[in-house]
């Protein structure tokens, strides 16, 4: 599972963005309990989702033109601009060039399948994971998992390892140094059906996945896929916040904390 402790191609960080920041505010201090503290007068809006008084991930308005509401993952990167020229080189594309944040730089980018990521060069780092209402596990999905995996580790030197999991073959993607196990943070799951799309989701671990369910319903968003046990992992609903941004909850199993 996760940690705060980061190396190359570890999710680093994650944001929100939100058609009405405000609303998003509110909507997550109803489900996780978190609240909004402000970047400064001159972040254009950006701010910091804290629990506990830790930052565990953040949120702005949309800057890009025809965007929607999405979180997006960050990934530490050791160079962001010679990450941006593999990106490019692996058939994917720059949506945000590298660009100076404090003092590191991020980049955004998009995969050849269509999934949005980013990248950070920095110290900076969420400040809590792998506890309640904090970030878990990062999946992508994709048409082609074999394909992604390889688009990957050009950038990071990911490893996969395959497992079976219901109805299908999951990856478990681990960072490149290390224990694989004690390494692994995310998964590649190929898309189950025509309407899902190719995208990075969160899950953020919690004490009580129905509970988060309900709380979601009570406060405008939407149960994608209601509460269910999934063996040896934990129980994991999908859910999508009021502006549609798609996320997912997990309680663990107590072998897998």
């Amino acid at each position: 599972m996760l940690g705060t402790v980061f190396r190359t191609g570890s999710p680093v960080w994650i944001d929100l963005g939100s058609p009405d920041t405000d609303a998003a505010g509110v909507f997550y201090g109803a489900v996780f309990g978190w609240r909004i503290v402000s970047a400064g007068p001159h972040a254009g809006g950006y701010g910091f989702f804290q629990k506990d008084g830790k930052t565990v991930a953040a949120l702005g308005p949309l800057t890009e033109e025809g965007a929607r509401s999405a979180w997006t993952t960050y990934f530490r990167s050791d160079d962001a601009k010679a990450t941006a020229r593999r990106v490019v080189e692996g058939g994917g594309s720059v949506r945000v060039e590298p660009m100076s944040v404090g003092e590191g730089q991020l980049a955004q980018f998009t995969d050849p399948q269509g999934a949005q990521f980013a990248v950070l060069q920095s110290a900076m780092g969420v400040q809590k994971a792998s506890e309640d209402d904090t970030l878990v596990w990062v999946e992508l999905h994709v048409a082609d998992p074999e394909a992604a995996i390889r688009f990957y580790q050009g950038l990071f030197g990911w490893r996969s390892q395959e497992m079976q999991a219901p109805g299908m073959t999951y990856r478990v993607l681990s960072i490149a140094d290390g224990d694989q196990q004690q390494g692994s943070f995310g998964g590649v799951a190929r898309l189950q059906g025509e309407q899902e799309e190719t995208r990075w989701v969160p899950y953020f671990a919690v004490a009580d996945a129905d509970a988060v369910v309900t709380a979601v319903q009570d406060n405008g968003g939407t149960v994608l896929m209601p509460a269910a046990d999934v063996p040896d992992v934990g129980r994991i609903a999908w859910l999508a916040d009021r502006g549609g941004a798609v996320f997912a909850v997990l309680k663990p199993n107590p072998l897998q904390t």
